[in-house]
């Protein structure tokens, strides 16, 4: 019995040894598989920043992008750079003594490729040539003109105005006249208001500080206004007197009788758009504010238009630039509050105006110029003044309606007998 008993016990030991023997064995083999998975895994996370190296670099260089974009929303450390870019498109179409470098070629006697053949713009030279700019006669200015070299100034006398045409309902004006020589424009001068008079007599007389030599550069315009209390004052006309070395005299004092003239005004009301013009001398920036226009004209058959507007930047009659607003659809009143920023170095901006063009798109057919104003100190009108106000006021917003027109103002005369210059009519001009 006790030998039945021990057998017993020995063959249940045995069967938990072997179990238990299993168990480990298992736990083992378990063992063994997630510590290869571990190491496959180890060898897939290094074997990651190599898949991933060109990503990371992208990422690396997206930065490097970002980093110069937020540059250049600074100010200072880019003004030269953006200055040069204006440079190199100025001395590109204009023949000025700016210095730049370009690639050399060589000469190639046995091709024509790239030369300029005159005959083809003959025409196009012809045609802007025929059209020649109308100026409105707006009576008479008769003036005085001396140098005092002891007081070393130039001494304007302002004598009288004849056949000054009606701005106010009464049958008369109220005129004035202001004197400015440029193009320092911080020396003005002006009259008083005559009032209810188109042949008023001044006889007023004002010193310009100025030395004899620098006449040589400088000009005179006399503009004539006509005084309204309750609203803004009306542009009558402008005089402009260059070549003033060669007008003064030191000994005597030299009379002129000359037109006032003023660009003639349309007979079809092409509406108005307002502007606002601000320069910033240090960094070199014109900045036009496009806000909204009114009682445009209707284009589209259906009685409205979808107007956008264009300005260009131009200097000495070429363009340098020109930037767009988007378009609005279906308006006669379009409202855009949308900022243009043109880069002109502070010793540029004397010789640069803007010209702007209201246009109608057409998604078919080709665009429609609405209207079109001019703004500099180039131009006779109202753009010329908000130019020299803007120019006087510098860092200083300046917002005016402009009215629409269908040719550019002209250019000022000098006082030589020469023909005006060609103008910049943008009469059935398109896009």
């Amino acid at each position: 019995m006790a030998l039945l008993l021990l057998a017993a016990v020995s063959f249940q030991c045995s069967s938990t040894w072997r179990w238990l023997m299993r168990v480990r064995r298992h736990m083992k083999e378990e063992d063994a598989e997630s510590d290869l998975s571990q190491q496959n895994a180890i060898r897939i996370s290094h074997s990651l920043p190599d898949l991933q190296s060109e990503p990371i670099t992208h990422e690396y260089v997206q930065e490097q992008k970002d980093s110069k974009k937020v540059l250049r929303q600074t100010t200072l450390p880019i003004v030269p750079m953006r200055h040069q870019s204006f440079q190199r498109q100025l001395s590109h179409r204009l023949d000025l003594p700016i210095k730049f470098s370009i690639c050399s070629l060589e000469n190639r006697s046995d091709s024509s490729l790239g030369l300029i053949k005159p005959e083809l713009y003959k025409k196009e030279e012809d045609a802007e040539s025929s059209s020649t700019t109308e100026m409105e006669y707006a009576g008479k200015l008769h003036f005085a003109l001396r140098y005092d070299k002891e007081m070393e100034g130039l001494v304007v006398k302002i004598l009288e105005a004849r056949e000054l045409p009606v701005k106010d309902v009464t049958g008369s004006s109220d005129p004035y006249v202001k004197v400015y020589l440029l193009p320092d424009r911080k020396k003005k001068y002006q009259t008083k208001v005559h009032r209810k008079n188109l042949n008023p007599v001044f006889n007023e007389t004002f010193i310009f500080s100025v030395s004899y030599e620098e006449l040589r550069e400088q000009y005179l315009q006399f503009s004539v206004y006509d005084f309204d209390r309750f609203s803004r004052n009306d542009l009558i006309g402008q005089v402009v007197l260059k070549e003033l070395l060669d007008c003064t005299d030191l000994e005597q004092e030299i009379e002129y009788t000359m037109d006032i003239l003023c660009a003639m005004q349309d007979k079809v009301d092409l509406g108005k758009l307002m502007l606002s013009l601000c320069y910033l001398p240090t960094a070199g920036r014109l900045t036009v504010t496009v806000i909204k226009a009114r009682n445009l004209k209707a284009m589209d058959i259906t009685g409205s238009s979808d107007p956008y507007v264009k300005v260009y930047l131009l200097c000495q009659d070429r363009r340098i630039k020109k930037k767009k607003t988007s378009v609005k659809k279906n308006t006669l009143f379009p409202v855009y509050n949308e900022i243009l920023v043109f880069d002109v170095p502070a010793e540029n901006i004397e010789d640069v105006s803007l010209i702007v063009k209201v246009i109608d798109y057409d998604r078919i057919g080709s665009n429609e110029l609405m209207g079109c104003t001019a703004i500099g100190a180039d131009f006779i009108g109202i753009g010329r003044e908000q130019w020299l106000k803007m120019l006087e006021n510098p860092r200083k917003p300046l917002t005016q309606w402009y009215p629409l027109m269908e040719s550019i103002p002209g250019h000022i005369p000098s006082v030589s007998s020469e023909p005006l210059p060609v103008s910049l009519s943008c009469l059935n001009s398109r896009d």
